[in-house]
């Protein structure tokens, strides 16, 4: 099974696409596909936006272990 890129290298594969898909807007000659481009900006918006959530819920998670494991030795002691 293939391992998930790091979150920065996800990041910056997705900024080219978005990059890709402003240039499609660009050239884009009809409404058709105007409203293509404009789904792809969201899908790929999304998807950033999604990465940079995961990694504030990874953080959030540390400092939640973190406490427990203060917690625990509070009480242990």
């Amino acid at each position: 099974m293939k391992k998930h890129a790091p979150a920065e290298e996800m990041k910056k594969d997705l900024d080219v696409l978005l990059s890709k898909v402003n240039a499609l807007e660009v050239a884009s000659t009809d409404e058709y596909q105007k409203g293509v481009v404009k789904v792809l900006r969201a899908l790929v918006e999304g998807q950033i936006h999604s990465i940079n959530e995961f990694e504030h819920l990874k953080k959030a998670i540390d400092l939640v272990t973190l406490q427990l494991f203060e917690v625990q030795r509070k009480v242990n002691s």
